[in-house]
């Protein structure tokens, strides 16, 4: 499993640089990742992500975009906005989890 750093922490990560230890992230490390992606977090990116921390610790997969809408409240169009291009990809890599399953 690779080691990668970010800003001066080493972190766990797959091939394509999402976090495989669940336990390093933090706050801190969000706004480092984020900040990587070209994202500055608001109230509204923190609610986004702190919903797929825990809804992957209840279900153990990182949670699709339609469940962030439906169970988490964030209306779809919101996510585009605050995650341009692949909204599923990037809160997922802010929110350290694993890469939603059906992305590419």
């Amino acid at each position: 499993m690779p080691i990668t750093t970010v800003g001066d922490r080493q972190i766990h990560v797959d091939d394509e640089g999402f976090l495989t230890e669940y336990s390093e992230w933090d706050d801190e490390l969000a706004k480092l990742l984020a900040a990587q992606i070209d994202i500055q977090l608001s109230a509204e990116h923190w609610k986004a992500i702190h919903f797929l921390r825990d809804d992957f610790k209840a279900q153990g997969q990182t949670p699709t975009l339609r469940r962030v809408t439906v169970v988490g409240g964030v209306p779809t169009k919101d996510l585009f906005q605050l995650f341009p291009g692949k909204p599923a990809k990037k809160m997922a890599y802010i929110a350290g989890l694993p890469k939603p399953q059906g992305c590419v």
